[in-house]
């Protein structure tokens, strides 16, 4: 305790000695460890410097110097992200931008990209750390996390999109539960013909949505896709980085980007990290988690965990076969057998396959109205 008394003063007794290089303000304070980057330390000085001659209050920590920012030397990235840490709990400053961290289980990153093909931001939750160790619970909670961000942002309604990857469909009929149970938010529509809150490529490429929902191994890749997608990928020159931790309980301001970051997308994750501090991000997300546990959200997940929605383990025969004329997509490819099985059961033939749009149910056009039902009788589609 001593040493970490110790410490904390230090930090304040450099704080007086940099007062030439920086001011006490209003503004936003934010910390930046420099070291670490691919394109070296000189390029997040740069970063640094943009970010405060927009309004913040850039805390430096690396072993370089310049006019206009706070800087706290110290001798390597370990040390770096010791005194980081030290800045954050002792409220020295309002948050952090660092190149990695090791968030808790429970604790994801939610992204903020400009899509290029009308300029248009959007948040992309989530894109490193775990909201869960379960895919569609994981899925559920992104996207809490991507609207408690975009609210912090400014955006009082945000419109949620789902990336079409493996457990969307599950995690939409958990949502739609939710908003009928009064959790409130705003789906997208998707660019494409056949529209719904299902986000394809274009869609990801024109910002349709204002929150865009994956898991996190997807969206660390979109983030450097949309980030350096201009450059080759060697070098990030676009967006606002990885974007800040937020989890249940969770309340330290630390924001990521990349080894591979330039200096505009550092600068610019600085400046997000400033708005978070002015939107009470933490304020927000435990408002947004509050309501979606009020709508019943932890047991709809225990329910898909549970598998309340399987056909069953007693045998079912298929019925005769007939040519199959229509589809329904929108079901898990893991449940997609299943499926087939309620269908066979009410004696409807059913075949499955796969569509442009992913897994789909086949049968004839005659009974697709009664299909569609007890599908959705069934929990498999919303």
């Amino acid at each position: 305790m001593k040493d970490v008394e110790k410490s904390i003063a230090k930090i304040f007794l450099e704080m007086a000695s940099g007062l030439e290089n920086g001011s006490f303000s209003a503004k936003p304070k934010i910390a930046l460890t420099g070291m670490g980057s691919e394109h070296g330390e000189e390029n997040a000085m740069k970063g640094a410097l943009i970010a405060a001659s927009k309004g913040i209050e850039v805390w430096y920590i690396g072993s370089l110097e310049a006019p206009g920012v706070i800087t706290l030397k110290v001798d390597n990235e370990e040390e770096g992200h010791k005194r980081m840490d030290e800045l954050l709990d002792s409220g020295v400053v309002d948050g952090a931008v660092t190149m990695h961290y090791p968030f808790p289980i429970g604790v994801a990153t939610v992204g903020r990209v400009v899509t290029p093909a009308a300029g248009k931001e959007m948040f992309i939750a989530t894109t490193t750390g775990t909201s869960s160790a379960e895919r569609v619970d994981g899925l559920v909670k992104n996207a809490l996390y991507g609207i408690s961000v975009a609210k912090a942002a400014g955006i009082s309604s945000p419109r949620l999109g789902l990336l079409n990857i493996d457990g969307v469909r599950q995690a939409e009929i958990v949502l739609n539960k939710m908003r009928e149970n009064g959790y409130n938010f705003q789906w997208a529509g998707s660019s494409r013909a056949d529209g719904g809150a299902i986000m394809r490529g274009n869609d990801v490429l024109q910002g349709t949505a204002d929150v865009l929902v994956c898991d996190s191994l997807t969206g660390n890749v979109l983030m450097k896709m949309m980030s350096a997608y201009t450059t080759g990928g060697s070098f990030e020159s676009s967006g606002y980085g990885y974007g800040p931790g937020i989890g249940k309980g969770y309340t330290k301001l630390v924001s990521i980007i990349s080894r591979a970051s330039g200096a505009p997308v550092i600068a610019n994750a600085l400046l997000y990290a400033a708005d978070m501090v002015k939107g009470k991000l933490f304020s927000v997300a435990e408002e947004e988690l509050s309501a979606a546990e009020k709508a019943g959200m932890e047991q709809l997940l225990l329910s898909k965990k549970r598998g309340e929605i399987s056909a069953g383990g007693e045998e079912i025969k298929c019925p005769p076969s007939e040519p199959c004329t229509a589809s329904i997509p929108g079901i898990e490819i893991t449940d997609l057998d299943d499926a087939a099985k309620v269908l066979w059961k009410a004696g409807i033939y059913a075949e499955t396959g796969m569509g442009c749009t992913g897994p789909l149910v086949m049968m004839s056009q005659a009974n697709y109205e009664r299909a569609t039902e007890l599908l959705k009788a069934a929990g498999y589609i919303s």
